[in-house]
């Protein structure tokens, strides 16, 4: 059975992507291409998910949102 995650993608003052996974505390990686970043996240994901029997998944993902000042 697969699982569907959101997952919140940056890129930092280096250049490399960051992804954070949203539900799961803790469960981020980073890559330096987006096809690095992605197979590495679903590694992550794997990892956390086996790291306990019943994983603690958080709350239900809204959105996000730009706000400009």
């Amino acid at each position: 059975m697969t699982k569907k995650f959101t997952v919140i993608i940056e890129k930092d003052e280096d250049g490399w992507y960051v992804s954070e996974v949203v539900g799961l505390p803790g469960c981020h990686t980073q890559g330096k291409t987006i096809d690095q970043l992605m197979e590495r996240t679903k590694e992550a994901i794997r990892a956390y998910l086996k790291s306990t029997e019943e994983p603690e998944i958080s709350g239900n993902f809204i959105g996000i949102q730009q706000v400009e000042v």
